[in-house]
């Protein structure tokens, strides 16, 4: 019927067709026929159709293997009809496998069009192949082919709108879960990179925003005329061409002068589409929020930015106080690390080498990266017992005795005590370390004769980067080992002195350990 009205309108050409609309993004319909006139046929019976104000465009293919290659070009393709019998007799069927199966698309409609029914039964195809519906060519006049559209289309959007809808809802819970991980962890290296990461997510999907934002921070004696000198400017969080920096060569113009302008008059402003949010805090850091794009919002989204803006400096505050107390233990666990050090007359640099070995080894032994950041933070106290180990024992040149060398093996015990009683987590990590670092894996270590699992991770990766160092560099005893004779001698400990898992962790990446090595040479 279709075939016939064709032939007898002057659009009939038999060549490729798309139609376009400017009332709004038209909806895609792919027709992949090897017959010329059913393509222009669609079109015709189809050419006033709309929904939601929006027409159609058509997509042409005239096989199945032309369709394939525009259908992983095409990913938002509303409908697709297909002819069954084309370049070979079951053509429209494999297609449809092929889209289902290999392509993974579950959401375009599958309308099914065949001039041959006897060569694919209906019930036959419904039951086994994934499609939405099945004519034949015979029986699909202009009333027919409108009615499967519009039931096809509404389909399309009603699954698209669900799947929207969870799109959203899973960059919502992303978002969330980068919030609660970072404030689940306060001493963590980059809590404020990934406290502001979540922050700029819950707000970009509730706004449904999907443009640049960025998040920095600068000094506020820098910022006081309104001067952003990108070396003193640190991005908190970011997307699009500010995503995963932590530092700017040089801001965008446009983003330079809002920025100022919010600096100059300190105050949230809405100006040319964009939003620049302003909020000093105590600690006398001004932090400053960019969003463009945000003509699309109305005024109860920009309440909601206004509240994320007052908001949002009270936090930063609050985390910049709690890093603020973080660092302040760090820095006085190192000094006193460095204490030790120098009274024992170790290698210089020790301290700060073992805290880096410790750090990329227990990321190579898949621990979270803030247990990684809090063993760098504590290995160094690992030998903070020797304080109380008296100058004869310890600075000995020679030999210990049988009586010198229980002085010395109190060590581990004295430094625990120190630290054993308080609740921070840096310290409370520090003490476990320096009672268990000179356990060994077979039992035979001091001061308890813990064995394998029995000792804690920390202390086992402690021992490993320990022993490298001490071989690594001379000492008052002996002179450095080259690095062949120092991973030789730490083989041979294998499940006796070290986890042999971790030992071999450590060879396998000991380039790692050697770079860290050079960059703390000895003074």
């Amino acid at each position: 019927m279709l075939i016939d009205l064709a032939k007898k309108n002057p659009l009939f050409s038999g060549k490729k067709h798309t139609e376009t609309t400017e009332s709004g993004i038209p909806w895609k319909v792919l027709v992949v026929d090897d017959e010329p006139d059913v393509h222009t046929v669609t079109k015709l019976a189809l050419s006033r159709f709309k929904l939601d104000g929006r027409a159609l465009t058509f997509i042409n293919a005239y096989s199945a293997e032309q369709a394939k290659e525009l259908l992983n070009q095409e990913r938002d393709i509303a409908i697709a009809f297909i002819d069954v019998v084309m370049e070979s007799d079951h053509a429209g069927l494999e297609l449809v496998k092929w889209i289902r199966e290999e392509l993974q698309n579950k959401t375009t409609r599958l309308i099914l069009r065949t001039g041959q029914p006897g060569q694919a039964p209906e019930e036959d195809v419904i039951v086994n192949y994934d499609i939405n519906d099945y004519k034949a060519k015979a029986e699909l006049d202009s009333r027919k082919l409108m009615t499967s559209v519009y039931s096809a289309l509404r389909s399309y959007r009603d699954i698209m709108e669900i799947e929207q809808a969870r799109r959203t809802q899973i960059n919502h819970r992303k978002g969330l879960e980068r919030v609660l991980e970072a404030t689940s962890g306060l001493f963590e290296l980059r809590t404020l990179h990934k406290f502001a990461d979540g922050l700029l997510t819950q707000v970009a999907t509730l706004l449904n925003l999907d443009s640049e934002t960025l998040l920095l921070t600068c000094n506020a004696i820098d910022a006081i005329s309104g001067h952003l000198d990108p070396v003193n400017i640190e991005i908190l969080a970011g997307t699009g061409q500010f995503s995963n920096k932590n530092h700017i060569t040089q801001l965008p113009e446009h983003i330079d002068r809002l920025l100022r302008n919010a600096l100059t008059q300190k105050r949230c402003l809405y100006e040319d589409n964009c939003f620049v949010g302003y909020f000093p805090t105590k600690s006398g850091l001004i932090n400053l929020l960019y969003m463009d794009g945000i003509d699309k919002i109305d005024d109860l989204d920009k309440k909601l930015i206004d509240i994320f803006a007052i908001n949002v400096g009270v936090a930063f505050e609050n985390l910049l106080l709690s890093q603020e107390v973080e660092d302040t233990q760090s820095e006085l666990i190192l000094r006193l690390g460095d204490v030790v050090e120098s009274r024992s007359k170790e290698a210089a640099n020790h301290v700060k080498r073992m805290a880096e070995y410790c750090s990329q080894l227990a990321l190579l032994a898949g621990l979270p990266e803030y247990e990684a950041d809090l063993l760098r933070r504590a290995s160094p106290m690992h030998d903070i017992g020797k304080i109380a180990i008296p100058d004869a024992v310890l600075l000995k040149p020679g030999k210990l005795d049988d009586e010198e060398w229980q002085v010395m093996r109190q060590h581990p015990t004295i430094g625990h005590q120190i630290l054993a009683n308080s609740e921070r987590p840096i310290l409370k990590a520090a003490s476990v370390i320096a009672l268990q670092h000179h356990e060994k894996y077979d039992g035979s270590g001091y001061p308890a004769n813990l064995k394998q699992d029995e000792i804690h991770i920390f202390a086992r990766i402690v021992a490993i980067a320990d022993v490298f160092d001490a071989l690594s560099h001379a000492r008052c005893y002996k002179t450095a080992w080259p690095l062949e004779e120092v991973l030789a001698e730490m083989r041979k400990g294998a499940a006796k002195h070290f986890d042999p898992h971790l030992l071999q962790l450590f060879i396998d990446n000991v380039d790692i350990f050697v770079k860290v090595k050079d960059n703390w040479k000895d003074n």
